[in-house]
């Protein structure tokens, strides 16, 4: 088999698993909102699915570097299965802390399978485009854009069935999908795609490239920066304040994130200098410092009289927009600065940089919506991407290109 072709194989099993993904988001969330959680106790649920993200992005490259991305995208599609079918068995009688520890370390299953099969799907681009960068450009622009827009009709997906189906059934309905996705993987995927000519140790997980550290600090705050509004604050708002049900909101969260991954796949087109690392260092700074003003714009706006609806989904579509841009310019700088032989092990660290974003953003979602609203949310999102757009500022001033 090509590398062409196991990219295809493994980016088809990654699109997926993302499907699965969010929906499994949207239906844990809604699900128990409805069964009177507060927003914190929610916003837990979701602490050790990012908290494993950390942990399996670092070990994950390692382990893809020495044995091939084969083990890895199997290993996650096999443990968001088990993920799928235990959560199935969640009863509304438990206690409210019994509940809450089972789903967090089946969530963290969910975590080390999400961050396996990304880490294997986002390594084997560097592998089929090589040095080009238009191309690389290109190409990691349409798997991200492709699998942000297919989690967000996960998230609709994940409404619909909890309305349709009950959340046991719509839980072990997914399972039985991916079981085939994973069957179909074993009977095509032969390559050892991603497995270094030479064995790598343990110590070099932790990446010592100036430009990578300071793009995984600038993905750090604005992951986080995102996740803020987007996990607990969001959602709860519309269904609490605003009265939305659960499929409508669903379906907002899915057009958002769909629009977003549209965005992304065409960032190539209107970003200048789209494939030079050096230009795109500076855009990524330039497109930082703007989705700083969105936050502050949104919460201007809520304080006036005007229907929270309006400027809240306006904002928050602009918002998207400016972000996505922002994301595919760190996807496509990870690769360029990436080594081609062990890429696994640069891009693990990068999204273990990523996964501690969500990870921050998610528990200060719970507790800002809790203390303060989503106003508190967003003021917060506004300090975060600022941070966000310093680390870009320093890193389009060193941007080099790795070989």
């Amino acid at each position: 088999m090509t590398d062409a072709k196991a990219y295809a194989t493994v980016t088809a099993a990654y699109w997926g698993f993302t499907l699965t993904d969010g929906a499994l988001r949207m239906l844990v969330l809604l699900h128990f909102h409805g069964l009177g959680y507060s927003p914190f106790d929610i916003a837990l649920l979701f602490l050790l699915y990012e908290f494993m993200g950390i942990i399996t992005n670092l070990l994950g490259g390692w382990l893809g570097t020495n044995m091939g991305l084969r083990v890895t995208l199997f290993a996650g599609l096999i443990l968001q299965i088990l993920a799928l079918s235990a959560l199935s068995i969640v009863d509304p009688s438990w206690a409210v802390g019994v509940s809450v520890i089972f789903v967090m370390v089946v969530q963290a299953l969910s975590g080390v399978a999400k961050d396996l099969t990304k880490m294997s799907s986002k390594s084997a681009v560097k592998l089929v485009a090589g040095e080009d960068g238009p191309s690389l450009f290109k190409w990691v622009a349409v798997l991200t854009g492709s699998k942000n827009a297919l989690k967000g009709v996960g998230f609709f997906l994940g409404g619909l069935l909890l309305a349709l189906l009950g959340y046991q059934a719509a839980l072990l309905s997914m399972a039985g999908v991916l079981a085939i996705v994973l069957l179909a993987c074993w009977m095509t995927l032969t390559h050892d795609l991603g497995k270094a000519n030479r064995k790598v140790k343990m110590k070099h997980i932790f990446s010592k490239s100036r430009e990578i550290n300071l793009l995984s600090a600038a993905r750090v705050f604005l992951f986080c920066a995102r996740d803020v509004w987007f996990v607990v604050g969001v959602p709860l708002f519309l269904t609490a304040q605003m009265g939305w049900g659960f499929t409508a909101v669903g379906s907002f969260m899915a057009i958002w994130v769909i629009g977003y991954g549209f965005v992304q796949a065409a960032a190539p087109k209107f970003i200048k200098g789209a494939g030079d690392t050096q230009e795109s260092a500076k855009a990524a700074r330039n497109w930082a410092f703007a989705l700083t003003i969105l936050p502050i714009l949104i919460v201007l706006s809520l304080q006036t009289e005007v229907d929270p609806a309006l400027p809240l989904l306006v904002g928050l579509g602009l918002f998207g927009l400016v972000f996505a841009v922002n994301s595919a310019l760190h996807s496509y700088l990870i690769l360029a600065y990436a080594r081609k032989d062990g890429v696994a092990l640069d891009v693990g660290f990068y999204y273990m940089a990523n996964a501690a974003g969500r990870l921050v953003g998610t528990f200060l979602s719970g507790l800002a919506y809790q203390m303060g609203g989503l106003t508190a949310c967003l003021w917060i999102s506004a300090l975060l991407v600022l941070v966000s757009a310093i680390f870009a500022t320093s890193l389009s001033q060193h941007s080099v290109s790795r070989a």
